[in-house]
């Protein structure tokens, strides 16, 4: 039969009763053609239920009854029975059928209508002819709906994921030979292709997301599998090249290299471009994520020796070879694939995915022999220009297409192909990709299957061989974000499969002799003694191989790690070398390089290098030093060289045991250098830095903090040296920290002392405080501070100083000091009419309430000079209320008589003062009312009550005050509101 139908009970649940559905199921030479379920379950999958007949049908054959297709059965009746049946049929579906049953019969009755041009009739139980096309159920509506689903998601709520497991039903129908493979992938690309947020983005120009971009890459890559089936007919193959040439010419279709417009070329690469290059990229034909599969299309599998290689795993060399047969073959007579890297990668992918493993094997194996021999051929040919160039110091040979990062991913499907050969399969273990938390992967040692003698290796050894060699290949930077992005991501994608291999003696052994290979392999490894300048840097890379390798070889692993701490796209000049390569011309800037997008990424992947070594090394004081003079060398950031000092600190120093002094003077070292390259540019952490480096030289001992407050000037400004680094390591808890005895903390204090009396000397204005606070313990020192304050008073600083540092000498019991500080600071001060908040009028009140305690003869010192610098009313009448209140020189000064008596306003010094209140009164009043609003006339009303008060100090104040008022209503008669105000209050 080709229809099975049935009905499958779903038993009931607690919340669901039980339910009966009706499955019909259409099959033609083993796939299922199409089927119907009464669940009305929408899904690119198979409902349960469809999958449970299918299964009973498969297991219990037996069961199922076979019949006739329907038409045989038909035959055999006679005309009462086709009558009888035709009407039993229609009675028992009458509300569905007889439409259609009535349609028939009029169309069958009329001569000339179409049902009776056609001889015969349909059978749906009746299989499909030999011709007809046959090929699984695959309900198209429903892919579209769900792929336009997930798109428009935008990677959220696990879209990215739902698409992704779509990619691997795909390679999974491929894998089956399912021609259905393909056929899914053109209905999910014809989504992709109709995202509306494709035109946006090309309208913007801005990139598509991250998420999206991943999608897109998988998209081009399961197209290049297709189109490399090596069983695929012609005409197949020429309708998937029409449909991807279409998509590639719509202006929507992203690139290969991530973004529409070639990442802009003429504002990010302006400065670094030399004029050759930029026609260079302008000139070449656009790429779009099919262009790989389009130039799949053109490759094909005819090759005999191709075919040879695939075929048989005992296919040599001839012990005779030909003329021209050298290339196709090594030394050994292992056959060799003498094909672009990636294009031959890319058919291991296809075949792989086609379901022929064994065959994707043996070309696996015949490719890296190729590699093999072409990395021992670079190895010769830089031993003859080893020398020069060395004395050059650059090489202008690099790939310009790198393994690593390409779009066809050649590195990582090697690898995928080799290691999925040593898989130990657990029990019902499914393989599925993305998953969550999968247990890493067992593998074991599987012999390659070779026609030339043993060898001895394994597929295993070659995996972890082909991504060492493809890792290591020295390559050229990408351009665009995208592309660059990507050779991170890729390393870091196949360091992770690498870190899955369990390295026994055997893996060690590879891993030493390519680590060999790779120091020693000149310009074509990124290990090499020499590299281009715009080389993509090792350090992730040499990262993984320094903690492999360090248990078994630690010499080797320093030596490879040191290596790749380089970074020479940071250097500030190009080697002369660089400018005799054309397609990578680069005018030396002293700007960043724009073209490298990812260069923070790089240089903290350095710095994790440089972090790892140290650890390692923690104790060897040799090592240390190595690492730390690379450090010195190659790292050029300020916060990266601090992030390493301080996790060398941490190391260093743990907490349940003792600390490393090897670590801790390296970590101080470190920071030193952190010092002086901040300390004359703008860092926002500065302040987190110098703190930090005086606990890391506490931990050390006295001998650094002695050392550091000594040579304070090429590390720290004057104000850091004394507020922060003296201050902290005169602290209590330093001292007690460092458990020092009185030689050591007099030598301690001393250093101090003198940074203090230096810092001041430099920096009076910010450092005077600090100085005197450090020096008072010693007469002479604090004698000298206070000496360099007086200097710098008259030209270097401000009131404010003066002021804080004059209170400061009062606090300490110095109020003839004081108050020389506080009439030098009255000197720089100026307060106008109307600054009646300014923030010095404390410090004014101040001084003047100093002087007075002092007695007669400093008030009177300090009152011209208030008189001077202060012209604002209302302070002025304060101060001469203050001074009227008491009595001066209450402060007791020996050697002073004092008489007791209050101070009159008629005579010196405050006659002086009083006559300046009441001029500014006068003054601020005029001022005010130039320009007076009426909602301000009671404010100023009571401003000349109080102006009143001052007035009547004097002798004639009354009469003085009249006149005032007198000539206030003449001139301002105008303001005739505000002077009946005045006339209402002052008469």
């Amino acid at each position: 039969g080709f229809h099975l139908s049935g009905t499958v009970t779903e038993p009931a649940t607690a919340t669901e009763p039980e339910m009966t559905y009706k499955v019909a199921i259409s099959f033609d030479r083993c796939k299922i053609t199409s089927v119907t379920c009464g669940c009305g379950n929408k899904d690119i999958f198979y409902c349960a239920h469809v999958v449970a007949l299918s299964l009973y049908r498969i297991r219990k054959p037996d069961q199922v009854k076979l019949r006739l297709p329907i038409s045989e059965t038909l035959f055999q009746m006679n005309r009462d029975q086709l009558q009888k049946f035709v009407q039993y049929l229609i009675t028992a579906h009458h509300t569905e059928v007889l439409p259609t049953a009535q349609k028939l019969a009029d169309e069958i009755l009329s001569s000339n209508s179409e049902i009776n041009q056609v001889h015969g009739a349909p059978d749906p139980t009746a299989g499909a002819s030999i011709d007809d096309e046959n090929c699984w159920h695959l309900d198209e509506e429903q892919v579209r709906e769900q792929v336009k689903l997930f798109l428009s998601q935008g990677g959220y709520y696990g879209s990215g994921k739902q698409l992704n497991s779509m990619f691997a039903k795909v390679r999974e129908m491929l894998r089956m030979r399912d021609s259905n493979g393909a056929r899914m992938l053109t209905l999910i690309t014809e989504q992709f292709m109709a995202d509306p947020r494709l035109s946006l983005w090309r309208q913007q120009g801005t990139g598509i997301t991250e998420k999206c971009r991943q999608l897109w890459d998988e998209l081009g890559a399961l197209w290049v599998c297709v189109v490399l089936n090596p069983h695929c007919k012609l005409e197949e193959k020429s309708c998937w090249l029409r449909q991807l040439r279409k998509w590639g010419e719509m202006d929507v279709c992203p690139l290969e290299d991530g973004n529409y417009g070639n990442e802009l070329p003429n504002i990010t690469n302006a400065l670094t471009q030399s004029s050759s290059h930029s026609q260079d990229s302008l000139a070449r034909p656009r790429r779009t994520v099919f262009t790989r599969a389009i130039e799949g299309c053109d490759l094909h599998w005819q090759d005999s020796h191709l075919q040879r290689i695939i075929s048989s795993d005992f296919y040599v060399s001839p012990s005779y070879q030909r003329e021209g047969e050298s290339l196709l073959f090594n030394s050994q007579g292992q056959p060799l694939w003498l094909e672009h890297v990636p294009t031959a990668c890319a058919r291991v992918d296809a075949l792989r995915s086609h379901g022929y493993p064994r065959e994707a094997l043996r070309l696996t194996v015949a490719i890296i022999n190729t590699l093999r021999l072409q990395q021992q051929r670079q190895l010769e040919i830089y031993k003859h220009q080893k020398k020069e160039l060395l004395q050059r110091g650059a090489t202008t040979i690099t790939n310009l297409e790198g393994w690593v990062g390409h779009p066809l991913n050649p590195i990582g499907c090697l690898f995928l192909t080799l290691t999925e050969a040593c898989r130990l399969e657990e029990e019902n273990c499914l393989e599925i990709s993305d998953t969550g938390d999968s247990k890493p992967p067992v593998y074991q040692h599987v012999p390659i299957a070779t026609g030339s003698q043993d060898s001895g290796e394994s597929y295993l050894s070659l995996a972890l061989e082909v991504a060492l060699m493809g890792m290591g290949q020295q390559r050229v930077m990408p351009e665009g974000l995208y592309a660059q992005d990507k050779v991170c991501r890729n390393e870091e994608q196949i360091i992770a499969r690498l870190q899955d291999l369990e390295l026994d003696p055997v893996l060690v052994q590879t891993l030493r002799k390519q680590c060999i290979l790779l120091l020693e392999g000149g310009p074509f490894s990124g290990l090499g003694e020499v590299i281009h300048r715009e080389s993509v840097p090792m350090h992730t890379f040499a990262k993984y191989l320094f903690s492999a390798l360090l248990p078994h070889d630690a010499d080797l692993a320093y030596k490879l790690a040191l290596r790749a701490m380089r970074l020479p796209v940071l250097e500030t000049t190009a080697p002369s070398g660089d400018v005799t390569h054309p397609h990578h011309l680069v005018s030396v800037v002293p700007s960043r390089y724009p073209r490298w997008f990812t260069l923070g990424h790089l240089e903290s992947q350095q710095c994790e290098l440089a972090s790892t070594m140290l650890t390692a090394a923690k104790g060897d004081m040799l090592r240390l030093r190595t690492v730390l003079e690379a450090i010195q060398k190659n790292i050029h950031s300020s916060s990266l060289i601090f992030k390493l000092a301080q996790d060398a600190f941490k190391i260093a120093t743990p907490a349940d045991s003792n600390s490393d002094t090897t670590l801790l003077n390296v970590a101080l070292e470190l920071g030193l250098q952190v010092m002086r390259m901040t300390l004359s540019t703008l860092n926002w952490r500065r302040r987190e830095m110098v703190r930090w480096l005086v606990t890391c030289a506490t931990e050390v001992g006295v001998r650094a903090l002695v050392s550091i407050l000594q040579s304070w000037y090429s590390l720290f400004t004057p104000t850091e040296a004394t507020s922060i680094v003296a201050a902290t390591v005169m602290s209590h808890n330093t001292i007690l920290r460092l458990s020092l005895d009185y030689p050591q903390r007099e030598e301690l204090a001393s250093c101090a002392r003198t940074l203090a009396l230096q810092c001041a000397m430099k920096d009076p204005q910010n450092c005077a405080l600090s100085a005197l606070t450090l020096c008072e313990k010693d007469h002479i020192a604090f004698e000298t501070a206070y000496q360099i304050v007086i200097d710098a008073a008259s030209t270097g600083m401000t009131y404010t100083q003066l002021f804080t540092i004059a209170r400061y000498m009062e606090h300490r019991g110095y109020p003839l000091r004081a108050f020389k500080l506080a009439s030098l600071a009255m000197t720089h001060l100026n307060l106008a009419y109307n600054q009646d908040t300014h923030p010095a009028i404390n410090d004014v009140l101040w001084a003047c309430a100093l002087s007075h305690s002092l007695g007669k003869n400093e008030l009177a010192a300090i009152i011209p000079l208030v008189v001077k610098s202060v012209h604002c009313a209302t302070v002025l009448s304060d101060i001469l209320r203050r001074c009227t209140m008491t009595a001066p020189g209450l402060a007791g000064i020996p050697g002073r008589r004092n008489s007791g008596k209050l101070m009159s306003t008629d005579k010196a010094p405050l006659r002086q003062l009083l006559d300046a209140t009441i001029s500014a009164y006068i003054n601020t009043t005029h001022s005010r009312l130039t320009h007076i609003s009426p909602r301000h006339y009671g404010e100023f009303i009571e401003f000349l009550s109080k102006a009143r008060e001052t007035f009547l100090l004097a002798q004639d104040g009354h009469i003085q005050f009249a006149q005032f008022i007198d000539n206030l209503k003449q001139i301002y008669k105008g303001k005739k509101k505000l002077m009946l105000l005045v006339r209402e209050r002052f008469g």
